[in-house]
């Protein structure tokens, strides 16, 4: 179902389970500008943590397909 491309699956969820409230999974994700507002404000409150959760493989997904 998701596509295989320059993005790991794994880490990417490594990332966002013990940083994400960091968002270093989004610097991963070459998401820099919602990384460093993840990194300011501790995953928006937590709650873009928890979009995260629920979205991480379609993001990365539409990253390895090149949307």
């Amino acid at each position: 179902k998701y596509h295989a491309g320059p993005l790991d699956y794994t880490v990417a969820w490594i990332l966002l389970t013990f940083l994400g409230f960091l968002g270093i999974h989004r610097f991963y994700m070459g998401k820099v500008i919602t990384g460093l507002i993840y990194l300011l404000t501790g995953g928006l409150l937590g709650l873009g943590w928890l979009y995260d959760l629920w979205t991480l493989n379609e993001q990365v997904d539409a990253i390895n397909r090149g949307v």
